[in-house]
């Protein structure tokens, strides 16, 4: 009576996965049992993701006359023994496979100094008992030291051990199997008594059954004894059962005994598969309907001593019926391992664990289980061992150093609080300041020569539109909001171009003016302010039309920006409309360049206080930084890209006011004796 083979199968699977252990090496008994547990467990280890190291059969049985074919099956089994990558072997087989390793351990230790230590972890199956007969009896169980083993269920029964402790030799004597037992238990003979003879091994009938390592005999009740002991009382039960509904139809005589001895195997099974009882150890026995024993397997785990004995203890259990999640139960805390591993769990792997961070790569031509470890690719990360794949991290996060952990990016923004900011902002509104100073000055000597000679109103105008200048990059600074991008890069265009047509404007007006003087000319009507009054109006209408327009149709937006920059979300002003944003620039450039031409042209005109040159130096700057800003605003990201644009601005706006208004500013302030109208008719001279 033994439960379902099918339980052990399940049970070595998982306790391979329990461990971790996915390189084990396989001997199974050289037979068709063997043959069947092989093909049954190897698929499932491919399955579940475990190789097998080495498959090797041991021989059921070997003539001891043909020694060199016994030391050729050593010489392989020790050899497979030695590998320090499989540190778990499942061994199949029956009692004498016990034998076949013990010899093989034996020979090789053999004329050795010391004992060589093979520290492995056994997993043997429920058909495996220990024994140690003949000249083994004397050879320890060191080898199995932490064997785990699965074993059939069992209980200890009353007076049992009373029961072994009563058998005695004289008994032993008139049964051949207790003779055999004894003689090679207690290393003795009983003598023939046809030939009395004295001798010194003789059994003496004074042998007890506790005097006897476990090595050679268990006084508990092991699993195969309990199981004989439900089979005999499930025999019994059933044949009552049938016996019991037979004496319904008919009576039972004196010819029972015949009919017992004339029963066929086919008549009790029916009665057996529908028998159940309690027996003395108060357990239910019962079959299922493929009439296995209801159940499943202990796991054991084997505990060795010096004196050749050792000791089961019970770690756990496997059994399909049980609700989910207890099918398989084991105590790791009371596994005590091969004294090899010093109580550290055996790795039992082709190859080290991929550590977090690193991932499988398959090596080539060799079994799934072998791998070189990889680290995870950028933007990748694995938090446990042994992935297959690292993953990738949410948008929001991204890998550390070490790639087995995603952390939380950094909203990036070009901030009032940072020093790159505190820089810029200082710097504008110092500009700010000294444009603002600068009108003042112009306002409070508006009535002197330089002043009114260069179109006071457009002069004011001009400072105005920069001091505006100089205070938009403002808007670029800090988090970024739908109304921070509705305004900032369409308030700089039309502010910018107001300026720049001011310029424009003023050098027109100095050409106009010039040609004017001529004879007979006909663009004395244009002098006057209605000309740069018009051009001014015109020129930032037109920048005025395609803002509104832009912010219309596809208006800038704010946007996070998550995988331009690691381990930051840039939180930026999208466009919108790409190029709408470029017409924007393209137009102020368009203005620029003409400003330039048309001062250039002028530069020697002999007007009094002339403007051109210093439009023309003015103008050659506006135009180098806005050339210069186009590829490095495209080539620049996050803050950088922010601080690039506003840096333009300050320069070209800081070009404008230094080249046009230090040196009026130099006269007014450091030389007034030039200011004046003497002056002004002396250079006109």
């Amino acid at each position: 009576m033994v439960p379902n083979e099918n339980h052990q199968y399940t049970g070595i699977i998982r306790l391979l996965q329990y461990f971790r252990w996915t390189w084990v090496g396989l001997f199974a008994v050289d037979d068709n049992s063997g043959e069947c547990f092989l093909k049954t467990l190897e698929p499932l280890f491919s399955k579940n993701g475990i190789c097998s190291a080495f498959t090797k059969r041991i021989p059921q049985q070997v003539h001891m006359d043909n020694i060199e074919k016994i030391l050729d099956i050593i010489t392989i089994i020790y050899a497979s023994l030695r590998d320090k990558q499989a540190r778990t072997v499942i061994c199949y087989g029956e009692s004498l496979t016990i034998s076949w390793l013990k010899t093989v351990k034996f020979f090789q230790d053999y004329g050795k100094k010391g004992n060589y230590s093979i520290g492995k972890v056994w997993i043997l199956t429920p058909q495996i008992d220990y024994i140690s007969t003949g000249l083994q009896r004397n050879w320890d169980f060191q080898l199995f030291q932490g064997a785990i083993s699965f074993a059939i269920h069992s209980r200890e029964l009353l007076e049992f051990e009373e029961f072994i402790q009563s058998i005695k030799s004289s008994r032993s004597q008139a049964d051949g199997f207790f003779k055999d037992f004894w003689e090679q238990a207690f290393d003795c003979f009983f003598p023939d008594p046809k030939f009395p003879m004295h001798v010194s091994d003789a059994c003496s009938g004074e042998e007890k059954m506790d005097s006897l390592t476990t090595g050679l005999f268990e006084m508990h009740m092991t699993g195969h004894s309990y199981s004989i002991y439900n089979a005999v009382y499930a025999l019994a039960h059933a044949l009552h059962a049938m016996y019991s509904s037979r004496s319904k139809e008919r009576a039972i005589g004196c010819g029972k005994v015949d009919e017992l001895q004339s029963l066929h195997s086919w008549q009790v099974d029916p009665f057996l598969h529908g028998v159940s009882f309690n027996n003395s150890a108060g357990e239910t026995m019962s079959f299922d309907d493929k009439g296995k024993l209801r159940g499943g397997f202990d796991i054991m785990n084997l505990v060795t001593f010096p004196n050749k004995s050792f000791q089961r203890v019970n770690i756990g259990r496997v059994d399909l019926s049980d609700l989910e999640g207890e099918e398989f139960i084991i105590n790791e805390d009371l596994i005590l391992w091969h004294r090899d591993f010093n109580q550290v769990l055996p790795l039992s792997v082709c190859n080290e664990h991929c550590l977090p961070g690193y991932q499988k790569k398959r090596k080539a031509r060799e079994k799934f289980c072998c791998y070189d470890c990889a680290p995870c690719p950028e933007g990748k990360i694995s938090n446990q061992t042994d992935v297959d794949d690292c993953f990738q991290c949410p948008e929001d996060q991204y890998q550390n150093r070490e790639r087995d952990a995603c952390i939380p990016k950094v909203i990036a923004f070009l901030s009032y609080e940072e020093p790159l900011g505190i820089c810029l902002a200082t710097v504008s509104v110092s500009f700010s300041l000294i444009t603002a100073l600068v009108l003042i000055i112009f306002i409070r000597h508006k009535h002197t020569p330089i002043v009114k000679a260069n179109n006071r109103d457009l002069t004011y105008t001009l400072l105005a539109s920069l001091l505006l200048c100089f205070l938009s990059p403002l808007l670029f600074l800090g988090q970024p909001g739908k109304v921070t991008c509705l305004l900032r890069q369409p308030t700089f265009s039309i502010v910018f171009s107001v300026a720049v047509s001011c310029v424009l404007a003023k050098t027109i007006t100095v050409v106009v003016a010039f040609m004017a003087t001529k004879p007979g000319s006909s663009m004395r009507k244009w002098v006057g302010k209605r000309l740069s009054t018009s051009i001014v109006i015109s020129c930032s209408l037109i920048q005025a039309s395609t803002c509104t327009m832009w912010l219309i149709n596809s208006p800038p937006f704010p946007n996070f920006d998550m995988h331009s920059i690691t381990g930051e979300i840039i939180v930026q002003c999208k466009e919108g409309s790409v190029t709408l944003f470029y017409c924007v620039l393209g137009y102020m450039g368009l203005l620029g360049i003409m400003s330039f031409i048309v001062a250039f042209l002028a530069r020697k005109l002999p007007d009094s206080f002339n403007e051109a040159k210093f439009i023309t130096f003015s103008m050659l700057a506006f135009c180098s930084v806005w050339v210069s800003f186009v590829p490095t605003y495209l080539s620049s990201r996050g803050k950088a890209m922010v601080a690039v644009e506003i840096f333009s601005i300050l320069a070209s706006s800081a070009g404008l006011l230094g080249c046009i208004f230090s040196p009026k500013c130099y006269i007014i302030l450091l030389r007034p004796e030039l200011n004046n109208k003497e002056s002004l008719i002396r250079r006109k001279h």
